[in-house]
């Protein structure tokens, strides 16, 4: 049993002071209110730990590789693209699990519990399936067993090179299946995620409308009757075109015309939507999947943040491409969208909440919801998924509640008060420091020593 103590605890009943939390043997946590016995951790701030909802963790290794302009003077999401194919084209097993170990450890000291990897790197180059068909799946799954990081494994359908189901291009081969080789690969995963820890699951994930075709959409979703189910929508202007040509109607328009999206579905980015779409994916109890900092980066667009979350939607964060993993930068990076967008300040709080707790709040739901993980609170039966933060610092001290949060987001020093991280009831970080971070970062360095720069 470990007993945390807690100052200052963001609890479902709101803020509360001087908190027991007692984290069982199973991860779970198994008491949360007064103070009934000694600590084994006092902590000065508590806090739910919320869950990366979209990753691509090999994309970790190519960050700072992309940001010169190409022969290509329209440099764009498309251009930026074709560097990642070729990126990928070296990565062996032995790459990808070191990547995704850094990543994930990453991702621990800055604050997520736990992660959902949009996983779409299945096979050796030129699209040869390995030996087992589930070799990348598995290398995934190993990284998070080695950083401790909760795990809901989404294994990417992927098809297509267009909606002209035109064949995939050099670096595409190693995304591509048909739907009956997707569902073999797929129940392959699943067998080694059910041998893995009791917080790790699976779920399904077909890349998009561009990658798969209504027929391949329909097969693998019939065969997926549980788990979550992701997939990115309405990205980019010319994937929005490029829908509407082919399917006759705007992405998100025709998803919601002709499958049941409710709260399994997660779909990401949604960047390119119309006030209409807006309100009618909000209805439908889905996750919008935002990676805020990614969206930037590729020119993607601003989500329409307002309009959603005051039409009752549920959003979540993710790290997406991973150039840059920081969880309070991510949501102050939505709420400054919305401002520039808008020319307005706190345009996410509440006249309850603060703009820092509604962010933070929102992750923690959409995350949970979005990876169909029992988290997202402090709460008893609820996985231990916790960070702890000093307070005693420049911009955190003398402040309480909202105050504290919004000084934790907005301030720009809030990941280095991170004390502690438990994910599922492990205590991965301590005192700001992941408990494997010099094995793995060696790896990490030596993988990036081999890799090509040069894209």
């Amino acid at each position: 049993m470990q007993v945390i103590h807690a100052e200052q605890t963001l609890t479902p009943a709101g803020w509360q002071s001087d908190v027991e939390v007692q984290v069982g043997a199973t991860g779970r946590i198994e008491y949360a209110g007064a103070v009934k016995q000694p600590a084994t951790h006092c902590v000065s701030l508590l806090l739910p730990a919320p869950t990366n909802l979209h990753s691509h963790a090999f994309q970790r290794a190519m960050a700072g590789l992309t940001e010169a302009r190409g022969p290509d003077q329209s440099d764009s999401f498309w251009s930026w693209r074709r560097l990642m194919y070729k990126f990928l084209d070296q990565l062996t097993p032995e790459h990808v699990e070191a990547i995704a170990a850094q990543v994930f450890m990453e991702m621990l000291e800055a604050g997520y519990a736990a992660v959902a990897e949009f996983h779409y790197l299945h096979h050796a180059t030129g699209g040869m399936p390995y030996d087992s068909i589930s070799e990348m799946s598995d290398r995934i799954i190993a990284a998070s067993l080695q950083a401790g990081i909760g795990l809901s494994l989404l294994p990417v359908y992927y098809q297509f090179g267009g909606c002209d189901r035109r064949d995939l291009i050099a670096g595409q081969d190693r995304f591509g299946n048909d739907p009956e080789r997707f569902l073999t690969l797929h129940a392959a995963a699943a067998a080694q995620i059910a041998k893995g820890p009791s917080d790790y699951s699976i779920g399904i994930a077909p890349h998009s409308l561009r990658a798969v075709d209504p027929a391949g959409l329909h097969a693998v979703l019939s065969a997926a009757q549980t788990g979550p189910i992701h997939m990115h929508l309405a990205e980019q202007v010319a994937e929005v075109e490029e829908v509407l040509a082919h399917l006759g109607a705007r992405p998100t328009e025709w998803l919601l015309d002709n499958h049941d999206v409710d709260d399994r579905w997660c779909l990401i980015h949604c960047t390119q939507m119309t006030d209409a779409e807006t309100r009618a994916l909000a209805r439908t109890g889905a996750v919008a999947g935002l990676c805020p900092i990614t969206e930037a980066s590729l020119g993607d667009g601003i989500f329409q943040g307002t309009l959603f979350l005051g039409a009752g939607g549920s959003v979540g964060f993710g790290s997406d491409s991973n150039i840059h993993i920081a969880l309070f930068d991510e949501l102050k990076a939505l709420e400054y969208s919305q401002r520039l967008r808008d020319r307005s300040r706190a345009a996410l709080a509440t006249s309850e909440k603060s703009t820092g707790r509604v962010l933070f709040e929102a992750a923690n739901r959409g995350g949970a919801q979005a990876a169909g993980r029992d988290t997202g609170r402090i709460a008893r039966g609820a996985w231990a998924d916790l960070i702890a933060i000093e307070t005693d610092t420049a911009f955190l001290c003398n402040r309480h509640g909202d105050a504290l949060l919004d000084s934790l987001i907005f301030t720009g020093g809030g990941a280095a008060c991170i004390r502690d991280v438990w994910s599922a009831g492990r205590h991965v970080v301590e005192n700001g420091r992941h408990f494997q971070r010099d094995t793995i970062e060696t790896r990490f360095k030596e993988v990036m020593c081999q890799l090509e720069t040069d894209i």
